[in-house]
């Protein structure tokens, strides 16, 4: 697994890591921007995060049954994270949490819940994490629609707070890799 992460570190650093000055969602000013979408859209980075996130998960023993994010920034993870599963032969269904809930139709907030059984255990997936409260708002939408949000896992953990929110939450959230571990 360390090769695959050494590449993917290399993949971030070349397609989504830049310098500048840059309003985050949080609305926070940093020096430095990670634009996620960049390396999990491109196929080999969905592949890796997809593999490393699925890793993490069967390190984890939490009995993980699906996984789900806030789009947009989660979309292609969860995606990528669903497909490996079910070709190595574990397969979990993914879900995407959405901004505003759907205004026709079934008027809900997740998409893909015909897949998976009221209660079931999931991880959120985010790409890139600040302060958490993206990570907040999707916990709060998942539980309400009757799953059980047992794991919270990023690609990078920028390690501006976020983590400390979520753990005074109650979910410690696990990380691929953290600001520092890009930025060298």
């Amino acid at each position: 697994m360390e090769d695959l992460k050494k590449r993917l570190k290399q993949i971030i650093v070349e397609k989504s890591y830049r310098r500048g000055e840059f309003t985050l969602t949080s609305g926070k000013k940093s020096d430095f921007y990670i634009d996620g979408k960049q390396t999990t859209l491109h196929p080999e980075g969905a592949w890796l995060c997809g593999k490393l996130i699925l890793e993490e998960i069967r390190k984890s023993g939490d009995n993980i049954g699906a996984v789900g994010g806030m789009t947009l920034g989660a979309d292609p993870l969860v995606t990528a994270t669903g497909v490996v599963s079910h070709i190595e032969g574990t397969p979990l269904p993914a879900f995407i949490i959405r901004k505003n809930a759907k205004g026709h139709g079934t008027g809900q907030y997740l998409e893909g819940l015909k897949n998976i059984a009221p209660g079931t255990r999931v991880a959120l997936i985010e790409d890139v994490v600040t302060t958490g409260g993206t990570l907040i708002t999707a916990i709060e939408r998942t539980e309400a629609a009757g799953l059980t949000v047992a794991m919270i896992i990023t690609v990078v953990d920028r390690r501006e707070g976020g983590s400390e929110n979520l753990n005074r939450a109650g979910y410690p959230l696990r990380s691929i890799f953290t600001r520092e571990e890009i930025m060298s």
